[in-house]
């Protein structure tokens, strides 16, 4: 049995139209000989009647806090809309097709409501129908718990539930339609040169989508990268090729050319972001502050990011409307916080980076010449990171994607 795991967003399910054409790549499948697993997100975006962030917004402002067990509820229902909506359309055009949720599925979660991890799948059901030659549609986003309570997989949760089935089915591959036609070396409405990338590394694209790169969930990509399942993203709406995310390095020469030369792969960025800067200078026992500080954090489940921990402060981000939360635990805990609001971070990307001497001249040059102000760095062996302004941000990216030439083929 050839399983191909088919998963399609929000916008490609929005209009009889456009379902019309998730059911042509569905029966495309099925005449190449492909057994598929059709994965689908609530119908349309935020304000569009069956979104999920319309779901939320209909609880939103009854309570300070709503019941987290009964949003996930809630926010299944999108999926479901869409699922049904989808086996219709299928049915319509002569298909087998049966519809399961994400518990009928077999998708076990723990029980953090809201955010829940896959525990494992249990695959028969799929498996006994597409034996029986039917096509499995699931809905994304959701599962259950060992004791039957639904839970929801947080923001792309539909791309993770495609991953996990594909790791679960031995799948030939996971294609990811969206609305864009695959990976680009930059957001486009930013760059226009941008291009689609035809290969990029598990790696790159959890670094890229890590980011701000929204073409994919990085805890989907790090599913599949443990089969070593090929993913694709695709456009829903056209047959170009789109990008193949796999393990293997891009311009790599059979035989000859161990390295690659793709230094830079992509240019991604995160807006809304405020620094905030703790001077510590004082502290008696730094080990001790460092610990409080983070503690703080975490017990507020404020996530922090672009840590730097130094003698005399330590920096990290949060995100813009969390800022006054996380001042105001640690104006509790003694401190005296700055806090830098308005922030933006770019980063490069790119699998070649490591051991290649040059590359934070060249970043640094390139936003010198646009008159960027680096806020903080940082990089690991695949991204380097700098924190700007955000009225910096579009500039930045505009002129790494020119310095480091991804705009060519």
């Amino acid at each position: 049995m050839r399983v191909l795991v088919q998963k399609f967003g929000g916008t490609s399910v929005s209009s009889a139209e456009r379902r019309a054409q998730v059911a042509a790549k569905v029966s495309e499948a099925v005449r190449e000989g492909y057994s598929p697993v059709v994965v689908v997100s609530a119908i349309g975006r935020s304000g569009d009647p069956y979104a999920t962030d319309t779901f939320i917004n209909l609880v939103n402002g009854i309570t300070l806090e709503s019941p987290k067990r009964e949003m996930d509820l809630l926010m299944s229902c999108g999926e479901i809309i869409s699922g049904v909506v989808l086996t219709s359309t299928l049915k319509n055009i002569g298909l087998d097709v049966v519809l399961l949720t994400g518990g009928q599925a077999g998708i076990i979660t723990n029980d953090c409501y809201g955010d829940a991890r896959i525990i494992r799948v249990e695959p028969k059901a799929i498996l006994d129908h597409l034996s029986e030659g039917r096509v499995v549609v699931v809905t994304g986003f959701q599962g259950i718990t060992e004791d039957g309570q639904v839970t929801t997989l947080g923001r792309g949760g539909s791309d993770t539930t495609a991953s996990a089935l594909g790791v679960a089915l031995n799948a030939e591959a996971i294609d990811i339609y969206t609305d864009v036609e695959g990976i680009m070396t930059a957001d486009p409405r930013i760059v226009e040169d941008a291009r689609i990338l035809d290969v990029v590394t598990y790696n790159e694209i959890c670094h890229l989508a890590h980011q701000g790169a929204k073409v994919i969930h990085p805890r989907a990509v790090e599913i599949a990268m443990q089969r070593n399942i090929p993913i694709w993203i695709k456009c829903a709406f056209s047959d170009a090729r789109g990008t193949l995310v796999t393990s293997i390095q891009p311009d790599m020469g059979a035989g000859t050319d161990i390295t690659g030369d793709r230094t830079i792969t992509g240019i991604a960025h995160t807006p809304n972001v405020t620094q905030i800067q703790v001077p510590t200078h004082d502290a008696p026992d730094m080990l001790q502050v460092d610990k409080q500080i983070f503690k703080g954090m975490a017990l507020a489940d404020i996530s922090v990011d672009f840590i730097s921990v130094q003698p005399e402060s330590v920096l990290y981000t949060v995100p813009d409307d969390l800022a006054k939360k996380a001042t105001k635990i640690l104006e509790n805990l003694g401190f005296k916080p700055t806090a830098v609001p308005g922030c933006a971070k770019v980063s490069i990307v790119g699998a070649g980076i490591a051991g290649v001497p040059g590359v934070m001249a060249d970043m640094v040059e390139a936003l010198s010449d646009a008159g960027v102000r680096i806020l903080q760095s940082a990089d690991s062996h695949t991204t380097i990171w700098v924190l700007v302004n955000k009225e910096d941000m579009v500039p930045a990216v505009q002129a790494l994607h020119k310095k480091f030439l991804l705009s060519a083929c």
